[in-house]
């Protein structure tokens, strides 16, 4: 994994991110609270602690939920610190806004920002200026960038068209991210249409809650298939019966034992996480 004319430091925290060396990033997003409410669980650290040691490359989490969680989660998983938030309650909770900086994330020990942009929402202009601005701080301080990027607004109709999904990714590559999550593009067909034409990792949101593991390990299993470099997965980990065994299963597709093989149907693959 390289960054093109990127600084030692950002180098180095972009290393530590696809920390197991085979180009593959599993992140665990735990910024929903601030959107659509408590996350389900009564106890913050005891998710993240449940996470650590499972595969888990690294986490979301917004700047005040820090305060409720042991650092020594993060001495095998990175801390992506999210600088963006809305509610569901907004008149658009399309509409992103910044809550939080490059300086103050580096000050609280992250690895990494992230920032949200929906295109297509009414506030389109200010969440694009916002990603520009970020990247600019990002390039300051040498702090790697993971964009969030979908295709979401009162005109758009199916946010998983292919081109569609290109446009998100193209807009975060050319503002600067060194790494882009966007929605799958419906088939790994299409899915490595839009990853030959984006030149930085591609990870793939997790998708809608599902109630099967099977589910959940075919969406990640069709992402790979389409080239993306992993997956960014909230919900069918954090609401999942056990966490860390669902979160165990996911790097397990990612990272081996069950990485695909012509020899081994996904099938049987899956049979190993029940």
């Amino acid at each position: 994994m390289t960054v093109n004319n990127a600084s030692f430091a950002r180098r180095l925290r972009v290393r530590r991110l696809f920390r197991h060396g085979d180009g593959r990033l599993f992140v665990v997003p735990l910024d929903h609270s601030v959107a659509d409410g408590p996350l389900g669980c009564a106890d913050l650290n005891a998710l993240v602690t449940e996470l650590t040691g499972t595969g888990v490359d690294a986490v979301v989490l917004h700047k005040g939920s820090l305060r409720h969680v042991d650092p020594g989660c993060f001495t095998d998983m990175s801390l992506i610190v999210h600088l963006s938030a809305s509610t569901r309650h907004a008149p658009d909770p399309n509409a992103k806004y910044l809550v939080a900086g490059v300086a103050e994330a580096v000050r609280l020990g992250a690895d990494a920002v992230s920032v949200h942009v929906n295109l297509g929402s009414e506030q389109e202009a200010r969440q694009i200026a916002d990603l520009a601005a970020v990247s600019g701080e990002c390039d300051r301080w040498n702090v790697p960038l993971l964009a969030m990027v979908y295709v979401r607004g009162p005109k758009i109709s199916d946010s998983r068209a292919p081109d569609l999904v290109a446009h998100a990714a193209s807009l975060a590559a050319d503002l600067g991210a060194d790494i882009v999550k966007t929605d799958y593009a419906g088939s790994p067909e299409a899915m490595a249409s839009v990853v030959r034409g984006c030149p930085i990792p591609l990870i793939v949101a997790g998708g809608p809650r599902e109630e099967q593991t099977e589910a959940v390990l075919a969406h990640v299993a069709d992402a790979l298939r389409g080239g993306a470099a992993g997956v960014a997965m909230g919900r069918n980990v954090f609401q999942a019966s056990q966490p860390g065994r669902m979160a165990a299963a996911v790097a397990g597709l990612l990272h081996g034992p069950l990485l695909p093989s012509p020899r081994q149907p996904l099938d049987d693959r899956l049979s190993l996480t029940n």
